[in-house]
């Protein structure tokens, strides 16, 4: 069975400060559905906004950061459990730092986990260990987090579930002529340093995250699949029935289609 990792973003689970129920149901019945043909693993943005529903602390400060995470991450789960839960599907939390990946004990260790997890029918979800880490430590959002996990797990795909349909060629909120990439092979090396900023104050990324991400997946041979996570139609089409409908898919030379 071929492995998936699913990263979703603090704007598609979270609003007004809390979780989007209606959304993650969706995401949940998506997951639900592609575990007939995938091997998934979910890696979860949404801890700090969660905790801010019940601790108002400014986040911009590294205490602050850690304590609305420390507050959000049972809420965050609870919140997914019970919507797992109606389709019989048991999780496990795993939560993640940089060093995870530079040491190769604790790089095998995580591995051996999801591994085993995955072979007895279990969804691993992932975030970033905001709690434990050092500022050195951290990746600063779950893009690159998600891209890691990916390739340390040997997945063939990670799909990013974002507020936008894909990669354009400009920004399309500031023009209508704006044109959506639907494959692509390279990452232009002026778009990994653009001053794109995530539009919800709760999130850490931006579309230069995630191109960073298809970039760091792209020169190791691996997929990406870039779409829109309030409307899961394009990736279902894409998932499900392998119609390319909308998003970007971001794919070596090497492993295009012919």
């Amino acid at each position: 069975m071929k492995r998936l990792v699913i990263k979703v973003g603090t704007a598609v689970l979270t609003n007004n400060n809390k979780i989007a129920k209606e959304r993650m149901l969706n995401l949940v019945t998506l997951i639900a559905t592609l575990k007939d043909k995938y091997a998934v693993v979910l890696v979860t943005s949404g801890a700090v906004a969660a905790g801010y529903s019940t601790l108002k602390l400014d986040k911009r400060k590294q205490i602050g950061k850690k304590a609305l995470a420390a507050a959000g991450q049972p809420i965050l789960m609870t919140a997914y459990k019970k919507k797992f839960d109606i389709y019989d599907i048991d999780t496990a939390q795993i939560l993640l730092t940089e060093d995870d990946f530079d040491s190769r004990k604790r790089t095998k260790m995580f591995q051996e986990i999801i591994d085993a997890h995955l072979e007895n029918d279990i969804l691993p979800i992932v975030n970033e260990n905001d709690i434990t880490s050092t500022p050195e430590q951290l990746f600063g959002d779950n893009d690159q987090l998600s891209a890691n996990v990916a390739y340390a797990i040997d997945a063939d795909m990670l799909v990013i579930l974002s507020d936008i349909d894909g990669y354009y060629d400009k920004n399309p909120r500031e023009y209508e002529d704006a044109k959506i990439y639907k494959t692509m092979n390279e990452i232009p090396q002026n778009s990994l340093v653009d001053t794109s900023t995530p539009n919800n104050e709760f999130a850490t990324g931006g579309i230069v995250t995630k191109l960073k991400a298809a970039d760091y997946l792209l020169k190791r041979g691996r997929k990406m699949f870039l779409c829109n996570g309030f409307d899961l139609s394009a990736a279902e089409s894409f998932l499900l029935r392998d119609k390319h409908v909308l998003g970007t898919l971001f794919e070596p030379k090497s492993v295009e289609s012919d």
